[in-house]
């Protein structure tokens, strides 16, 4: 465990944000866990991963726990499956690129996403019709209030939509520490959704294999997306919403090109991407922050924009969606 004071945080979050913490914590191990929690320290005001997705707004007093447990460790297999035991502080795309060298399919349709692995399992990520869920096989936790290890099975963690319980019965009450993911020998391709496709043509893959599809995949975000180490940004900022059919058939009788897909009984999933660039957000700059030009879901800091600022552009964008189309739009990121 390693203790550091007014520690600014911008290399530490994906939105380059200014924002310093008064004092940050490294843990390095499970047992730094527990030290942590054991010894009379103070309750964390923030447990940091790889600040993927979070939006700073101001400065942290208190403590800051930043998650660096490490490891990719395979630990159990039959004929079909392996089961591989992830630290929470790997870099997500890391492990997603080891597994591939690995021949270990499920997640190469999760390239490129930012964060790291102990974030995965809390939104429940998913990207290209696959989700955390999918690949989800058990993790441990530690709960702050019990002080002492947890395992999680896939129905504890009541996974939804960019959804857990680690977001709402469990929030500041877990830490994750590692998760263990199932993954197959055999692959199942999924291409059918988005452009994975059109992108596989386009590279002239004739042998479909995981790397393909990863390669694909991390082609098609590369075009769309702004590389957080050039232009900060946290992904997508808001989810798709639900609503019901009927809503959506009002609206597509004033605006026919609005994009939705089948998400229950009498639910549809609207693209916010869509609503976001109708509205006329799509490109628009304000000095130092912004709507990326090629993906409306992205908000961006051009370098030195403040969290209140990318904060009160979010909060723009949402009444004017409410006020247009009736639907109101739901924050991905975690705004402190």
């Amino acid at each position: 465990m390693r203790i550091e004071h007014d520690i600014d945080l911008q290399p530490f979050n994906t939105f380059g944000l200014s924002s310093v913490a008064e004092r940050l914590v490294h843990v390095g191990s499970p047992e730094d866990v527990v030290e942590y929690f054991t010894s009379s320290q103070p309750s964390p005001s923030l447990v940091l991963g790889g600040g993927s997705n979070m939006l700073l707004t101001r400065d942290l007093p208190g403590t800051t726990l930043k998650i660096e447990l490490p490891g990719i460790e395979l630990i159990q297999e039959d004929a079909d499956h392996v089961y591989v035991k992830v630290g929470a502080g790997e870099v997500w795309h890391e492990f997603v690129l080891h597994a591939i060298s690995q021949g270990w399919a499920g997640v190469e349709n999760l390239s490129l996403i930012p964060g790291n692995v102990g974030a995965a399992p809390m939104q429940n990520i998913g990207a290209y019709g696959v989700e955390i869920k999918d690949v989800f096989h058990e993790l441990e936790a530690f709960l702050t209030e019990d002080k002492s290890f947890a395992s999680f099975d896939l129905a504890d963690c009541a996974f939804g939509y960019r959804e857990s319980v680690f977001k709402r019965g469990l929030k500041h009450k877990a830490i994750i520490t590692s998760v263990t993911f199932k993954l197959s020998k055999q692959p199942s391709f999924n291409t059918s959704y988005g452009a994975i496709n059109q992108q596989l043509e386009a590279m002239g893959v004739e042998d479909l294999s995981i790397k393909a599809v990863s390669d694909a995949v991390i082609a098609i975000r590369q075009s769309k997306l702004p590389d957080p180490k050039k232009i900060g940004n946290s992904g997508s900022f808001f989810k798709n919403p639900v609503i019901e059919q009927v809503h959506f058939e009002q609206l597509q009788e004033r605006y026919p090109r609005i994009v939705g897909y089948p998400a229950g009984e009498d639910q549809i999933k609207v693209a916010a991407g869509w609503l976001i660039e109708n509205a006329g957000f799509k490109g628009k700059r304000i000095g130092n922050y912004g709507v990326h030009a090629k993906q409306a879901l992205v908000l961006v800091n051009y370098g030195g924009a403040t969290g209140k600022e990318v904060y009160d552009l979010s909060e723009e964008i949402i009444r004017s969606v409410q006020e247009l189309y009736g639907i109101g739009l739901e924050r991905e990121v975690n705004v402190i």
